[in-house]
């Protein structure tokens, strides 16, 4: 009983090639299992492929191989199947979107299973409404969207995605606008919301120090493929530091036990 709970609460994904037509940027990829109710982190170098890994795994960009969550492939089922179940949360809204960032969430939630349930407009107002309270955005309900930050933008697109419930949330990026007092909400904020609803989380984020501090689990990608992965402490480490980013760093835990990181150099040729 415990083997099956375990496997009906987890994403996993083995044997992924996605990329474009002119190239391959992901081959054969093998990915440890994510559980839910935790949160991972996919770190690298530009051009590592982590981007593109998110499209592939939200259904967004043709793939082969197997993505399963719990006993569902997900590669093949249509673009709303998926969806269902996986929400991605992209680096960036669209521009020129002329809605007030209370209609925005409510047109996510009508447009998903979540909506559809609710029955009424009226009903996926106050979802959104309470969406946005808990996210700490609910001062813009009525503001446009093409009148906001960056930054606000982004934390309209992550209640977006919060807004459909989903038991695979995708985030790429979802700090990079943000100062340092909204960058802890955020990252707070999902921590607890994916142990609350049982939520996997897989979240794209250059800020190691971040990421270790938030996750669960680490997976560094380099050139396409796993170069390290474990927990925080097993997968950021000077080897690996040096080995994919090129740079001579020390890994500390400070003293409350969390890791710092302190890039001194880069990696020389002869280092190399």
């Amino acid at each position: 009983m415990e083997a099956t709970a375990v496997r009906e609460d987890s994403l996993q994904v083995s044997h992924l090639s996605t990329g474009y037509s002119d190239r391959k940027v992901i081959q054969d990829l093998d990915l440890p299992v994510f559980r839910a109710g935790e949160v991972h982190s996919l770190v690298g170098p530009n051009a590592a492929g982590k981007s593109t890994l998110m499209r592939a795994l939200a259904g967004l960009q043709k793939a082969t191989g197997s993505v399963r969550l719990g006993g569902q492939e997900l590669i093949g089922l249509s673009l709303a199947e998926h969806a269902r179940r996986v929400t991605y949360m992209p680096q960036t809204l669209p521009q020129g979107v002329a809605l007030s960032v209370l209609e925005s969430l409510v047109a996510a939630l009508r447009a998903s299973a979540i909506g559809e349930r609710s029955e009424s407009h009226d009903a996926a107002e106050r979802r959104a409404v309470a969406v946005l309270e808990r996210v700490g955005i609910l001062h813009l309900a009525l503001e446009g969207l093409d009148h906001l930050s960056g930054g606000q933008r982004q934390l309209v697109s992550l209640a977006q995605a919060l807004a459909r419930e989903p038991r695979v949330l995708l985030l790429d990026e979802p700090i990079s606008a943000l100062d340092l007092h909204h960058q802890l909400r955020v990252m707070r904020l999902v921590h607890d919301l994916a142990r609350e609803r049982g939520m996997i989380v897989l979240m794209v984020l250059h800020d190691l120090q971040i990421a270790a501090r938030w996750s669960d689990g680490i997976v560094m990608l380099s050139r396409g493929a796993v170069s390290a992965t474990g927990k925080p402490a097993e997968a950021i480490t000077p080897e690996a530091l040096a080995r994919v980013y090129g740079v001579q760093a020390r890994v500390e835990h400070c003293s409350r036990g969390g890791l710092q990181i302190m890039v001194d150099d880069v990696v020389t040729a002869d280092a190399m």
